[in-house]
């Protein structure tokens, strides 16, 4: 009797579409919790009594740590320690955040174990964060590594839109809430991972002699030796660097224009949605026209972007006579600038999404996490240097300052994409060297 063929995907399939989706819930319920926290935490320290100096301390810390100690923790991730180290991490800000959350059921909660729980917690994340990277690779397939890509940039919008509204609407009921939340999605993102089928462990040879420090620099070393991964740092780190010098150029604007919090938090979540929007329908653009177009291609539209909202806050701020050009109302202005930065956001994901997928693609398993902590240090490392660059050039210069450096340096950016050599990067994809490359320790 002739047995029917089976029409179910094979196991492996199965097994990684599974696995995919335990990531993305533990990565959406890390940034909804996260977000959530973060944009509660300032007030919670100027309530307790904290200066702004204090406030913007812890925030420098938890940056700083994160800066330092994602190259170390990407060493025994790339060994074989990724479950290990994801859920330890977990497990630990789970307990800080209870812990802060316990504290602040108190009438006068005590200070230090709030924020003793609140850095080891961003301690914790930042070894989670860097565990993490590189799991896609592991999970999907080459051809579903674009696409999980986006989902996984699309869950890290939607957390930065529900993540603040949540944590202020569980702040008003109670300031032990968000902490709990957070707790909560932590245990959530320990679940998962430990739920996960696929081995996680691709352990990296190592060579005696090799001490910590020059395991961790193996990454860097590949980043410099690859034209493509070189590009995904340039180009990930100054767009990162160009988008938060924007929001924060026409955040000054429109404080100047005399518009409060709830202008600029609704142009803050219509730009998330924006960027939301854009991460969905980044695998499909890529796939139409190609890496190569996308990230050049948008790159070029970002430049009369930023073009504009140089001419809008420049408008609104009376450039060439006091109350000159339409933008001098307030609320034209609020439109332009929410509609203008919107646009920005929507076009920087397909190119980002793209190029994200392509450095996963080009680089060995036992060094992602040392590739993705070099990537993640230039990115983050521009994103906090932006408020310090916007605010002086809105405070020394002009309001439309920042949005005019921003175009410049865009235009640049745009000039090395159409390079030869850096065209040909983007074509030839996980094709070369890097791919199939013994793994430098």
């Amino acid at each position: 009797m002739e047995r029917p063929v089976s029409t179910a995907p094979p196991s492996h399939q199965r097994a990684a579409k599974h696995d995919f989706r335990l990531l993305w819930w533990a990565n959406a319920a890390d940034g909804v919790g996260t977000q959530a926290t973060g944009a509660v935490l300032p007030l919670l320290l100027l309530g307790l009594g904290n200066s702004p100096q204090v406030v913007g301390l812890v925030a420098g810390v938890s940056t700083a740590a994160g800066l330092v100690l994602g190259p170390l923790v990407a060493v025994p991730v790339d060994r074989g320690a990724r479950r290990r180290v994801m859920l330890g991490s977990a497990s630990v800000a789970a307990t800080a955040m209870g812990c802060a959350a316990l504290a602040l059921t108190a009438a006068r909660p005590p200070l230090g174990l709030v924020l003793a729980a609140v850095l080891v917690e961003r301690v914790a994340t930042a070894c989670f964060e860097a565990a993490s990277r590189g799991t896609v690779a592991l999970v999907c397939p080459p051809p579903e590594q674009p696409r999980a890509v986006g989902r996984l940039a699309a869950a890290d919008q939607g957390a930065l839109i529900v993540g603040p509204v949540l944590g202020g609407v569980l702040y008003q009921a109670s300031r032990a809430l968000p902490f709990v939340l957070d707790a909560l999605s932590y245990a959530v993102g320990a679940l998962c991972v430990r739920a996960m089928r696929t081995d996680l462990g691709v352990p990296a040879p190592r060579e005696r002699g090799k001490g910590l420090l020059r395991e961790g620099a193996a990454g860097l070393a590949l980043v410099r030796s690859s034209p493509l991964l070189r590009l995904v740092l340039v180009w990930t780190a100054t767009v990162n660097l160009v988008v938060v010098t924007l929001y924060f150029g026409a955040l000054f604007a429109l404080q100047h224009g005399g518009h409060g919090g709830g202008v600029l938090g609704a142009v803050l979540a219509a730009s998330g949605a924006a960027g939301l929007a854009g991460s969905l329908a980044a695998p499909r653009i890529a796939r139409r026209w190609g890496v190569p177009r996308v990230v050049t291609g948008a790159t070029w539209l970002l430049v009369p972007l930023t073009g504009a909202l140089a001419a809008v806050t420049a408008g609104a701020t009376g450039v060439g006579g006091a109350g000159a050009g339409p933008w001098a109302d307030r609320w034209t202005l609020a439109w332009a600038c929410g509609v203008l930065f919107c646009l920005v956001c929507l076009l920087t994901p397909p190119a980002s999404v793209a190029l994200q997928a392509r450095a996963i693609q080009s680089t060995a398993p036992a060094l992602q996490a040392r590739t993705g902590a070099v990537l993640a240090t230039a990115t983050t490392g521009a994103a906090a240097l932006a408020p310090v660059l916007a605010g002086v050039l809105a405070g020394r210069v002009a309001t439309y300052a920042p949005a005019v450096l921003c175009g410049v340096t865009l235009a640049l950016l745009a000039l090395h994409t159409r390079r030869r050599t850096v065209r040909a990067a983007l074509a030839n994809g996980p094709a070369g060297p890097t791919a199939s490359a013994e793994v430098p320790v």
